[in-house]
């Protein structure tokens, strides 16, 4: 990480030891900080990183009464924030340590019922069918279509495939429903100490938008990096639906096909991304379980647009995870 003395001096913490954790897919960097005033965080968030839509939606969330980690101090011109640490218990961490997932699958619907029932900030960028085209271009595109056919995609194919994702998600073009975009077990914090959907430590929404809210409930019940059992996934939808209460159950359900078609494919080739760009091979074991979760979503008659490319252009047997870079060099 950086040097942050001064920040951290400024904020009352100059004392406080770092503990770096893990890294993740993007290129901020966070640290415990251990002998401060209060249990935090130092995010550490250099360019292209920007944490100013982090302060803005962390401010929004807790303004509704939900919980995102208090801001303690900032600095985003440097790309410092010192933000509120609700611990290492993610639901990640506690399904990975044999947690009941019924509970927190359940705790998790009824927290993003909450967060959907408000209207989201003006300021946030739309999530429709025009900005998830471009995302899967720059994914299943730019990336996994060089690395799978050997030659980049001509101009004609990759207008086919923008066409066919912006026909799909057209039914579907709510511009006015709050989006985390990526809420699923590693984004959400048990909160043993708080009650109902404050319960639910949410994190890592720098990246919310306005859409869909199926979006969300998709990157919940249909994790591209853990298998989530029928039963499960089931009972989430229904807490979340009844929680919603005047939702249309079916328009809903199709809602949720067409996102995760469209989810799915992106996040199969953000794996290939991942390793050929930033040398992170680790995260194609995913690969497998997304392209499963694609071949479910395209069942849908809701997906029929994208089915009809990918299968005239990248036929089922050629939907997989191409060979990390330094096997295939």
């Amino acid at each position: 990480m950086r040097e942050a003395g001064d920040f951290l001096r400024a904020a009352g913490f100059g004392a406080a030891r770092l503990v770096p954790l893990p890294a993740d897919a993007s290129h901020r960097r966070y640290a415990r900080l251990v002998g401060g005033p209060a249990p935090a965080l130092l995010m550490d968030a250099p360019p292209p990183e920007d944490v100013r839509p982090f302060l803005a939606v962390a401010r929004h969330i807790s303004g509704i009464g939900l919980s995102a980690p208090s801001i303690l101090a900032e600095d985003p011109a440097a790309g410092f924030l010192l933000i509120e640490d609700f611990s290492d218990a993610t639901h990640a961490a506690l399904l990975d340590a044999g947690a009941d997932p019924l509970p927190l699958y359940l705790e998790a619907a009824e927290a993003l019922a909450a967060l959907h029932a408000h209207a989201p900030p003006a300021f946030l960028p739309a999530w429709d069918g025009a900005a998830m085209a471009r995302a899967t271009a720059a994914t299943f595109l730019d990336w996994w279509w060089p690395a799978a056919m050997g030659a980049p995609a001509d101009a004609a194919t990759r207008a086919a495939f923008d066409e066919a994702i912006r026909a799909m998600l057209a039914p579907f073009a709510r511009t006015d429903g709050f989006v985390h975009r990526d809420y699923f077990p590693a984004n959400l914090l048990r909160l043993e100490d708080r009650a109902g959907p404050r319960r639910t430590g949410i994190i890592d929404f720098q990246d919310a938008a306005i859409g869909h809210p199926a979006y969300d409930l998709v990157s919940l019940v249909e994790d591209a990096r853990r298998d989530v059992a029928p039963e499960i996934r089931a009972a989430a939808i229904d807490r979340y639906l009844d929680a919603r209460g005047d939702v249309d159950r079916d328009g809903f359900a199709a809602a949720m096909a067409a996102c995760a078609a469209q989810r799915h494919l992106r996040v199969a080739a953000l794996w290939v991304r991942l390793d050929r760009r930033d040398g992170k091979p680790r995260y194609l074991a995913h690969g497998p379980r997304c392209w499963r979760l694609l071949d479910a979503a395209l069942a849908h008659p809701a997906a029929t647009p994208l089915r009809d490319i990918l299968d005239a252009h990248v036929p089922p047997a050629r939907r997989t995870t191409p060979a990390a870079a330094t096997e295939a060099a």
